[in-house]
């Protein structure tokens, strides 16, 4: 039987990073994919939504070509073809997780990993044969999928999830998406893009609840322009397909004949049928407890990524992953999720790190707000992207950076510079005082934090 140090079930942005960073440092290692590396993110998630999110740019840049003089003919899309460059760059990427995995020493085993017990770890291969490995410490890395929803009767077909949408070859006419969180979004606009006539249903008052009201206009009047109908504050009360399409049926008797329906509410925690019940892992509603080391209640047995529920975002995932190797190796680390900067890749994007201005308000706090809208900005201006701002939110009393939200143009881009602030514990000063190349969008950031104090200087405000 084969020994590890450390053996990683779970291939995904948590797991194949936890596997290079224990061989980097100095353990023997062992990944065990039952699919492809790269997980969920880079294979149904992260990467291949990205890839269709450019080449719905591609078609908004060509549209509007004619303000900046480009004269085009008429505007032609083939979906077909943008899922085989979204398959491409996913293939590449795919295959250089495998040779960093080769060039660092890792053993990787493509197979359904099963506890069997303490530091053993069964492999059953897709060809019917099992294998069985020994480990010093295992960590738990299998993520998450979409949520399959009884009543909503997903067929994979004509009710779809996420990954079903992303392997489409021909755009839907019409496109009914439940769900108007991060995901449902990010899929309307590219429908919308793409030529679908698109309609979100939401449960809650309004689409992207988790963002700070300013943020939300924005993007409602974009999906207003790009004539994407918003319906909250709804129930769905059946879903159905039939000959002519799939009916929606809301609780108040409201209905919608569509061509597709995307599911994009609810996640899936893969801690089942992982063998976790024989080693005594401590599971709830499908999440695998864990502590700040990252360990679960069993010693020697960690878990980190999706399963665990914490913040289901990639970057978390790798970010534990160093967390939990570090303690299986003996070096003492705490995850700290303080500072987790996400973005939202809508038109125009959405960006956040740190607190928010409605959470200030919900916790009493008193915070200088700066905002700055990229319509002043020399450079958004040239690139014809004058939708959206900046935010900065700072402590009065040590003028200490907490928190940062942009909407617009590279907005995920741009955010990186405020999570550093936070996490070194600068001061909005540090920013305003730092030169930042000019024309560049960097300086709408600099812009709002001088707004803080009162002092941006191609914004009219009141002086503090």
């Amino acid at each position: 039987m084969k020994e590890f140090d450390i053996v990683i079930v779970g291939a995904g942005p948590g797991g194949y990073v936890g596997a290079i960073r224990a061989a980097q440092m100095g353990a023997k290692v062992c990944l065990i994919e039952k699919d492809k590396l790269g997980g969920t993110c880079l294979n149904r998630g992260c990467i291949p939504t990205k890839a269709l999110y450019y080449s719905a740019k591609a078609i908004s840049a060509v549209k509007k070509a004619s303000a900046f003089g480009v004269n085009t003919a008429e505007v032609g899309f083939d979906l077909e073809k943008a899922v085989a460059r979204k398959d491409d760059v996913v293939g590449k990427l795919v295959g250089g997780v495998g040779q960093l995995l080769k060039g660092n020493g890792v053993e990787v085993i493509y197979g359904a990993g099963f506890i069997e017990g303490r530091g053993r770890i069964r492999v059953g291969t897709k060809d019917g044969a099992t294998e069985t490995i020994g480990a010093r410490r295992i960590i738990i890395a299998t993520g998450s999928e979409p949520a399959l929803i009884p009543s909503f009767n997903m067929d994979g077909e004509n009710v779809i999830t996420s990954t079903e949408a992303l392997s489409l070859k021909k755009t839907p006419r019409s496109i009914l998406i439940i769900g108007g969180g991060v995901m449902g979004c990010e899929f309307a606009n590219l429908f919308s893009k793409f030529g679908s006539s698109v309609k979100i249903v939401e449960l809650l008052p309004s689409i992207l609840s988790g963002e700070d009201a300013q943020v939300t206009r924005v993007i409602a009047r974009s999906f207003k322009e790009s004539a994407i109908e918003v319906y909250t504050g709804v129930i769905v009360d059946n879903v159905e397909a039939t000959d002519g399409g799939v009916k929606t049926r809301l609780k108040d008797g409201t209905e919608f004949m569509t061509e597709k329906v995307l599911v994009t509410i609810g996640r899936s925690f893969n801690s089942g049928k992982i063998g976790l019940d024989n080693a005594g892992v401590e599971v709830e509603k499908g999440r695998v407890r864990v502590n700040d080391r990252m360990e679960t209640n069993v010693e020697g047995i960690y878990a980190i990524g999706d399963v665990t529920g914490k913040v289901l975002l990639a970057h978390v995932a790798s970010a534990q992953a160093d967390v939990a190797v570090s303690n299986a190796l003996g070096r003492e680390k705490l995850m700290d999720y303080s500072v987790i900067p996400y973005g939202v890749f809508t038109d125009p994007e959405i960006a956040a790190v740190g607190l928010k201005e409605r959470d200030a308000k919900e916790k009493g706090m008193e915070v200088s707000v700066g905002r700055f809208p990229y319509a002043a900005s020399g450079k958004a201006l040239t690139m014809g992207e004058a939708d959206g701002f900046a935010q900065v939110l700072v402590d009065p009393a040590t003028d200490r950076v907490l928190g940062a939200t942009i909407v617009g143009a590279h907005a995920t881009d741009l955010i990186g510079e405020a999570a550093l602030a936070i996490k070194a514990g600068l001061k909005v000063k540090d920013i305003i005082e730092t030169v930042h190349a000019h024309p560049t969008l960097p300086e709408i950031v600099m812009e709002a934090a001088g707004d803080a104090h009162g002092m941006a200087v191609h914004k009219i405000g009141r002086k503090r």
